[in-house]
């Protein structure tokens, strides 16, 4: 009895525990402490990074309803996207899509358009680095690099599902599961992960439709020893059914545009006009820690994408502004893949005597692109815009179906790269990266050889790009850094749809380059947290008419940008929290012509000066 009162007493006795779960919840402090892939390649997370780094994790993206990819990078200080018809891209530091790096887990497919928005549910988390980050990820990110990262298997059970119902017809199910498979959970157990996504949708604009379907299956293996195996497929299958392609503006056509409120919702492709892409992803990563201290990580990837276009795409009225002449019809198929390897290593050790950590890796691809155009500019037909019916697109004269390949390119990239973080003291860390790429890009006609269009036409690039930063941690929770960035990318177009003209026009990179201070701070005692960046790019080499003679292109043009970017995250009470970002930019052209008129001064396409959010 005496032995049980005594238990009873110590039991009765134990000091308290309190949990504290202190890492960023949705919507509230800004995420600056979690490892960032994007950011760079040594296990930073964005507080230790010398640049504008960004990161949108699920709970993020649950919390604000983000329906798709687009959505989502509404969350990056600064970043614009938009769907214009025939026009997808986005605007980052004064950039457009050319200059900006979009990848899928690290891996960039050069192509603008496999950036189009998706559906969100398979994905894990966006993640943005602002500036020239072409040291990282390759040639063609100058204003900034995004990576969207999907889901796949990690350790644990769980399940998740979401049914979203809404305007225009909107019906969305999805379903994900996260199951252990074999084992204990320690050496030897294996998870699997399967997310599955369907969308329903129609559109404010008559006859415009969308069915989607995303597939996303992964499978974790620990073999022990700290070795473990990813294997992750994902399937996209998405098609557009009557695309709209705009709204015809009234004449004059000047000054300010005008449009007929009217029409606004009338739709003037044709009847089975379609959008339509399958893609799919399999990458095989396998992790090694070999000791504490030394790290191993190779990836396999391959990609494989068909688009098909079937739509007539030209709209104006006549001069009188009482018919509507359609015009451009366009068969089109675009054949994408890229096979490549990635082996990287990462060792934390010292260097004279400092702490020092190092990532190097070599990065190997080919990405190969064939393009099926057959395109009639001509008048397909003239219609009254209050009253009409439009055709089916075979019934187009001179259209018939099928398709026959224009031209293949391919690029072959060797990479060799090298990243190091060094602790110049306690509070003052030096960082550094250095990439060297050798770009192999090759055109081979596949129709009728001119001297225009050649049977076959090379390039090859040796671009070395590179970034040296400090970060100085002045008081807990508060950093000042400062770094100087490169980067290169094609003065025209991008290498894996580059025209014969292009490529033989660009006949070396663009020289991208990029300085940047800024602060990350934490205050209100860990309640809130901020960001603040201010930089100057500049973007020479890119490719312009000559001024004296518009039949010629010369690579002497300059575009830059200027900006400022602010970014605060609030959590003041468990329930209520809140974000948002402000951005500044100037960007223009410094010294480009184009169609025999300069536009030096003037501010790029689709580049807002101004762009706040608030959650």
């Amino acid at each position: 009895a005496s032995a049980s009162s005594r238990a009873q007493t110590e039991a009765a006795t134990l000091r308290q525990i309190e949990v504290v779960d202190d890492g960023p919840v949705a919507n509230g402090r800004l995420n600056l402490d979690t490892p960032s892939e994007t950011g760079s390649r040594l296990g930073l997370s964005p507080r230790e990074t010398p640049a504008s780094v960004t990161v949108v994790n699920r709970a993020t993206i649950d919390a604000r309803g983000a329906q798709n990819t687009q959505e989502i990078l509404r969350a990056i200080p600064g970043v614009t996207a938009h769907d214009a018809p025939g026009s997808v891209g986005v605007s980052y530091r004064g950039f457009g899509s050319g200059s900006i790096s979009q990848m899928f887990n690290g891996v960039n497919v050069q192509y603008s358009i496999a950036a189009r928005p998706v559906d969100s549910w398979i994905y894990d988390r966006v993640e943005a680095i602002g500036g020239p980050s072409s040291f990282l990820f390759g040639s063609g990110a100058v204003g900034g690099s995004i990576n969207y990262i999907t889901k796949i298997a990690e350790k644990g059970n769980f399940a998740d599902a979401q049914l979203r119902l809404g305007s225009h017809g909107l019906k969305e199910a999805s379903f994900g599961l996260n199951r252990r498979i074999a084992g204990d959970g320690g050496a030897g157990s294996h998870y699997v992960r399967i997310d599955v996504n369907r969308r329903d949708a129609g559109s404010w604009v008559d006859g415009t439709g969308t069915k989607a379907t995303q597939f996303a299956a992964s499978l974790l293996s620990d073999f022990g020893g700290g070795l473990t195996h990813t294997l992750a497929y994902e399937y996209q299958d998405e098609e557009v059914d009557r695309p709209y392609w705009g709204t015809p503006v009234l004449n004059p056509a000047t000054g300010t545009l005008r449009v007929d409120p009217g029409i606004r919702f009338k739709n003037f492709n044709s009847a089975d006009g379609i959008y339509a892409q399958r893609v799919q992803w399999l990458r095989s990563v396998t992790d090694w820690q070999a000791t504490d201290a030394l790290q191993f990580k190779n990836t396999f990837y391959a990609y494989d994408a068909l688009r098909d276009y079937r739509n007539v795409e030209s709209y104006r009225y006549n001069a009188a502004n009482t018919a509507v002449i359609r015009s451009g019809a366009l068969l089109q198929r675009h054949d994408h893949q890229v096979v490549g390897d990635r082996i990287e290593g990462l060792y934390k050790g010292q260097l004279a005597g400092l702490k020092s950590d190092w990532s190097y890796g070599l990065d190997v691809s080919v990405n190969k692109q064939t393009r099926f155009p057959n395109s009639l500019p001509a008048v397909v037909s003239t219609v009254d815009p209050y009253n009409f019916v439009t055709e089916r697109f075979f019934q187009v004269p001179g259209m018939t179906p099928g398709f026959s390949p224009d031209r293949d390119n391919k690029v072959t990239t060797t990479a060799l790269y090298l990243e190091n973080r060094t602790a110049l003291a306690p509070t003052l860390n030096l960082v550094t990266a250095l990439r060297h790429e050798r770009i192999a890009l090759g055109l081979t006609n596949r129709r009728a050889v001119t001297a225009a269009s050649p049977a076959t036409f090379s390039r090859t690039y040796s671009p070395t790009t590179g970034r040296i930063g400090l970060v100085w941690d002045f008081a807990p929770g508060a950093n000042l850094y400062a770094q100087y960035a490169t980067a290169a990318d094609p003065p025209s177009g991008i290498l894996s749809t580059a025209t014969f003209a292009n490529v033989r026009d660009n006949s070396e990179l663009t020289t991208g380059r990029q300085a940047e201070i800024g602060s990350k701070v934490d205050f209100w005692q860990g309640k809130g947290s901020a960001t603040v960046a201010a930089y100057r790019i500049t973007r020479k080499n890119i490719a312009t008419q000559d001024p004296n003679n518009t039949a010629l292109t010369v690579l002497v043009g300059e575009q830059s940008a200027r900006g400022v970017e602010l970014a605060v995250g609030l959590q003041p009470t468990a329930r209520l929290s809140l974000q948002g970002n402000l951005t500044y930019v100037d960007a223009q052209y410094e010294n480009f012509v184009q169609g025999g008129v300069s536009l030096a001064g003037k501010t790029p396409t689709n580049t807002p000066s101004t762009v706040a959010n608030l959650w």
